[in-house]
């Protein structure tokens, strides 16, 4: 869109566009999507924001749960960011699961939306127990890249720069952005669609940090398994979702401003 001024942003998508590992929900959620928000209402105050993901969700629930009430929203831009899940899961199909991505960046280009998704960093080096489903991520990216190329959808890529691997743009879990992760993503988006004032100074590496011993290293990957591993291969097990239950936190296009809260209190008033 000219300029960048866009109207109306629906996110869809799991947890990263929830923005779990951007505050958390005692406090409330920031993400991505709400950063990348509050570009576009930097550039147009008139914006108005809707999110629909739902953490724990994979491609093919996104697409089944999201994509109509997404289109039903009219958005003139979209961020489609989905199928890490799917990633972790034994049975993965990289072609099923790119398959339900380019059915939203149809649906969705169709009916007039500027689409935005994203590419995965290197998993390995993130998480050294994950190295053996690399190649996942690099099948995945390939077709995510083929499929937005057929549906003009912009990709910020984020799984092609160094600094996506880096620590310190990770929460403690490893499967989620930290703030600063967030931040970075954020600013990706808007640079893949041009957004004024928005440059690849994303992209640019943190100061260096100490590197951790050998036997440091191993504790920390013993830490981590304890404390995130385990309990995620406990749920697997008995079939839950951490999504379990779970509603969009944001579902309807509401002023960046304006809380979901608000706005039922708002509606309810002027029913009374």
């Amino acid at each position: 869109m000219p300029n960048g001024e866009y109207l109306r942003y629906v996110a869809l998508g799991d947890s990263q566009t929830e923005g779990l590992g951007d505050g958390d929900d005692a406090v409330g959620l920031r993400g991505f999507a709400d950063r990348l928000a509050e570009h576009l209402a930097a550039v147009n105050s008139g914006l108005r924001y809707a999110n629909l993901a739902v953490r724990g969700r994979v491609a093919g629930q996104v697409r089944a749960e999201q994509l109509g009430p997404a289109l039903a929203l009219g958005p003139d831009l979209a961020t489609v960011v989905t199928g890490v899940n799917d990633l972790l899961r034994p049975r993965f199909d990289a072609a099923e699961v790119a398959g339900h991505l380019e059915e939203m960046f149809a649906a969705l280009t169709a009916a007039g939306a500027h689409v935005v998704t994203l590419t995965f960093p290197d998993v390995g080096k993130i998480v050294p127990l994950a190295r053996p489903i690399r190649s996942r991520v690099f099948d995945l990216n390939t077709r995510i890249r083929a499929a937005a190329a057929r549906h003009g959808v912009a990709v910020a890529e984020t799984g092609r720069q160094a600094v996506a691997t880096d620590p310190r743009l990770w929460s403690a879990d490893r499967l989620h952005a930290s703030p600063l992760g967030h931040e970075r993503i954020a600013a990706a988006v808007a640079h893949a669609i041009h957004l004024p004032g928005s440059d690849d100074a994303w992209t640019l590496p943190l100061p260096p940090q100490r590197v951790p011993t050998g036997w440091q290293a191993a504790g920390a990957e013993l830490r981590w398994a304890a404390a995130f591993l385990g309990p995620w291969l406990g749920r697997r097990l008995r079939g839950q979702s951490s999504g379990d239950g779970r509603a969009a936190k944001r579902p309807q296009l509401l002023p960046l401003s304006a809380t979901p809260d608000s706005a039922a209190d708002t509606g309810q008033r002027e029913s009374s």
